[in-house]
């Protein structure tokens, strides 16, 4: 590692320049634009990310009191909170979607092979919706009600390694369903999904491209039963049956064969129907297949407690989406460097440690090595008592 460069300089330095470049120009980032470029708004507000600052402002202090190491950062100029704030309203925030897609798709490489929980060789996916709830009289553009306002983050989530392998925002008014629609399937790959996402239509283009799906059962569905598979009671199957559905409107839109799986939990005794168009799986794997959705469930509740996507530097549409793809951008950065450097910590430790250290003239490696090995050869007799006995 080069003499001098610091712990954030390294982490962007799995960025690469050819391809930003690219994203900036697609969207002419950069035109009219003298100092403060793309690439400085991006450190700017990955530096943001990283260090939990809660406005422009406080971006503004820490940047202008750490002055001197700028330029080992990256950037550049001085930072004006002004500056900051127009390059957030105005700069095209495909810019940062697009610089996203290409760090996922480096990510997805990296993960590639990790284990799932289910022993399966092929891809699967998990697909939600989550609602980021905005001000209603701050972010006006957002309403979806009377008092509320807010927008909806879709992903698609790659179960190897949780990596969003698909993102969209949308109004919260825009149903979960409709994140189908221009949805590129994977021939092979299983896509799990909740009853939302239910729409016979929609759900036969995963027959037709090859595709399988695992969702819930909804009680106002219409189907006859055709065949009825035996299962082993002990593992908690009730029973394995192909159905078809039995109105005619819904027979126009899907009309192959369905299979439906009956499962007791014997964790919570609760009695779940499970939907999907694969018939060569056990009917025990099509269960345990859609418990594994609950990791996108983690997915939305880990990127919410731990990046900035509650508290907004800007308030226009654009400055929004900008926020929420620089933070996506960040969380797929940090899984990239942890997978390349054979980090072994969670995502959640790296951050803390990056947090911390980011101006340290130390590779990441030998920051996050071994974190509270030092407290391993205190003796206990040095512990102080906190009560008396």
């Amino acid at each position: 590692m080069p003499v001098g460069r610091t712990v954030f300089a390294e982490l962007m330095s799995y960025v690469s320049p050819r391809k930003f470049r690219t994203c900036v120009d697609r969207y002419h980032g950069d035109d009219k634009t003298s100092r403060f470029t793309c690439w400085d708004q991006f450190l700017c507000m990955a530096f943001a990310q990283l260090t939990y600052r809660e406005s422009l402002r406080d971006i503004e202090t820490c940047l202008r009191a750490l002055q001197p190491k700028l330029y080992r950062m990256g950037i550049g100029t001085r930072i004006a909170r002004s500056t900051l704030a127009d390059a957030n309203e105005t700069r095209d925030w495909r810019i940062y979607a697009d610089l996203a897609q290409g760090l996922i798709h480096t990510a997805r490489t990296l993960y590639a092979n990790d284990p799932l929980a289910i022993e399966l060789g092929n891809t699967v996916y998990a697909l939600d919706a989550t609602i980021i709830d905005l001000c209603l009289s701050v972010f006006p553009w957002a309403r979806y009600s009377s008092r509320l306002a807010g927008v909806k983050v879709h992903a698609q989530v790659d179960l190897r390694g949780l990596i969003p392998s698909v993102v969209d925002i949308t109004s919260v008014k825009c149903g979960e369903v409709a994140f189908l629609d221009d949805l590129v399937l994977e021939p092979g790959a299983f896509y799990i999904m909740d009853r939302a996402y239910i729409d016979f239509a929609r759900l036969h283009r995963f027959t037709e491209e090859a595709a399988f799906f695992v969702t819930r059962w909804k009680r106002n569905l219409c189907v006859q039963r055709r065949v009825s598979r035996p299962v082993d009671y002990t593992t908690g199957l009730i029973s394995d049956q192909s159905v078809v559905c039995a109105r005619a409107h819904a027979r126009r839109d899907d009309p192959e064969p369905l299979r439906r799986v009956h499962y007791l939990d014997p964790d919570t005794q609760k009695r779940l129907v499970f939907m999907t168009n694969n018939f060569a799986l056990p009917a025990l794997t099509i269960a345990h297949l859609y418990k594994a959705r609950w990791q996108v469930e983690l997915f939305f509740k880990w990127i919410k407690q731990h990046l900035r996507i509650k508290a907004f530097y800007g308030t226009s549409e654009n400055a929004v989406k900008t926020q929420i793809w620089i933070a996506l951008s960040v969380y797929v950065l940090v899984a990239i460097v942890r997978k390349r450097l054979g980090l072994d910590v969670s995502l959640y430790t790296l951050l803390q440690v990056l947090s911390l250290t980011l101006f340290e003239k130390t590779p990441i490696s030998t920051a996050v090595f071994d974190t509270g090995s030092q407290f391993e050869d205190i003796p206990d007799r040095n512990q102080l008592q906190l009560f008396n006995l």
